[in-house]
């Protein structure tokens, strides 16, 4: 059972719990305090949220709408030189020369078709963001990610073919389904095609995912609160 936090009102003091319970996390398993990276997920929070958390000394960021990253992300980066923004949302065709611009990481490599264009692009651009491959465990006909099945070949062809910087795998397991099933089939298809990057678990679950050897948590509830919309217009 997840532990509740205040989330109303203390940004901060919500940024050194979750802290904390990483490292508690971290050292159940086994693990380094610091063997998973904590990516605060800002999706419908506004700049002056995210900004509440940079003041308070994290770096890494995950937003989920090219479109909203846009809005807020280009000033902060002016800010803080040093922030990491992670692309954790599907990613359309249209929108690639976007992220490959604007974004340090791409989380969500899906399919061969996103893939090439994001190869291209980054030839174009002369700008590598490292990329992760998401993999739909769950193999859910409304979410993206390759299948299981399909795992070893799309990573081949990012890597060898394409000559994509992945760096890791990504997934979000079913909301009905025990996680920890998901986060051992991550583990072993990142094992067999020597990854060593995992990006898994969030708010309710990744206390677990750590067990299983995250190594990159997106935590957006737990440090902001509840999703509030998100409108660019009023930040």
């Amino acid at each position: 059972m997840v532990a509740e936090i205040d989330v109303a009102t203390d940004i901060a003091g919500n940024l050194v719990r979750v802290r904390e319970r990483i490292a508690l996390a971290s050292a159940d398993a086994g693990r380094s305090p610091d063997a998973a990276t904590l990516v605060a997920v800002t999706k419908f929070h506004t700049a002056d949220r995210v900004r509440e958390v940079l003041k308070a000394g994290h770096r890494v960021f995950g937003e989920n709408r090219i479109q909203d990253a846009e809005v807020k992300y280009p000033d902060l980066k002016q800010e803080y030189p040093d922030l990491r923004l992670h692309a954790i949302g599907p990613l359309q065709r249209n929108k690639v020369r976007r992220a490959v611009a604007l974004f340090d990481v791409i989380e969500t490599v899906d399919r061969p078709r996103i893939a090439r264009a994001i190869a291209s692009e980054m030839d174009e651009a002369g700008r590598r963001p490292v990329c992760f491959i998401e993999v739909n465990t769950g193999e859910e006909p409304q979410k993206g990610g390759v299948l299981p099945a399909e795992a070893d070949a799309f990573i081949r062809l990012c890597r060898e073919d394409l000559g994509l910087p992945v760096l890791g795998l990504m997934c979000i397991p079913p909301l009905e389904d025990e996680p920890s099933l998901h986060f051992a089939l991550l583990r072993e298809i990142a094992a067999r095609n020597g990854l060593e990057e995992l990006s898994m678990g969030m708010t309710a679950d990744f206390e677990i995912a750590i067990r299983f050897g995250a190594t990159q948590v997106r935590l957006g509830t737990a440090i902001f609160g509840e999703r509030r919309s998100f409108n660019p217009t009023q930040d």
